[in-house]
């Protein structure tokens, strides 16, 4: 009989945003307890991804989140704090996989085979499914971080920069959630810091 390979699908939510971590899961899949409905997690409702996540999270072979926080993000920029958090969550596995299918076009440093794809989060169910959990993991930090900072309405936006978000923005200027080198937010230190020398 030929040992099953593991193969772990990777990706990450939040590189968008202006506000918050960015974060990652990594899944690996039980061939023997499929899960009907994976897709990419934009293209769900919140309620199914919230009940996709918890069958994930239950049936999977193995599951593992990784985050990069802001500070991570201003000090190595986005791209490499979304492949750290992705490296962080594929070390987090219980167990280590064979391969690791990441979506996007690149992979970050792992201590397995690995291979990028491009719209792997709608055509990979191990993405899709890593997909789903880093999308709900990510929200739900962005509602805690709502309790902290009400006046930016993250649990509305999620940090992204609705117009809504951009307004808050300009009202009481940036938190310390806020990534600092993202253009409206720089913008607006820029701003804060022209005012404070005239």
């Amino acid at each position: 009989m030929t040992d099953l390979l593991l193969i772990a699908g990777v990706d990450e939510a939040g590189r968008g945003p202006l506000a918050g971590p960015v974060t990652a899961a990594a899944v690996i899949l039980d061939p023997a307890r499929p899960i009907a409905g994976l897709a990419d997690s934009k293209r769900l409702s919140p309620i199914r991804r919230e009940r996709l996540a918890d069958e994930i999270r239950e049936k999977a072979l193995a599951w593992a989140l990784g985050w990069a926080d802001v500070a991570e993000i201003d000090r190595l920029n986005i791209l490499h704090a979304a492949l750290l958090a992705m490296r962080r969550a594929v070390c987090g596995l219980g167990v280590a996989p064979d391969r690791a299918l990441i979506d996007g076009n690149r992979c970050p440093a792992l201590p397995c085979a690995s291979r990028a794809i491009v719209r792997g989060d709608a055509t990979v169910p191990a993405i899709s499914a890593a997909s789903i959990l880093a999308k709900v993991a990510r929200d739900a930090a962005m509602r805690e971080l709502h309790q902290r900072y009400p006046q930016y309405e993250f649990a509305r936006h999620k940090g992204y920069p609705t117009t809504a978000h951009l307004e808050a923005l300009r009202l009481h200027g940036p938190c310390a959630e806020h990534r600092r080198f993202f253009a409206p937010v720089a913008a607006l230190r820029q701003m804060a810091l022209v005012e404070a020398r005239a």
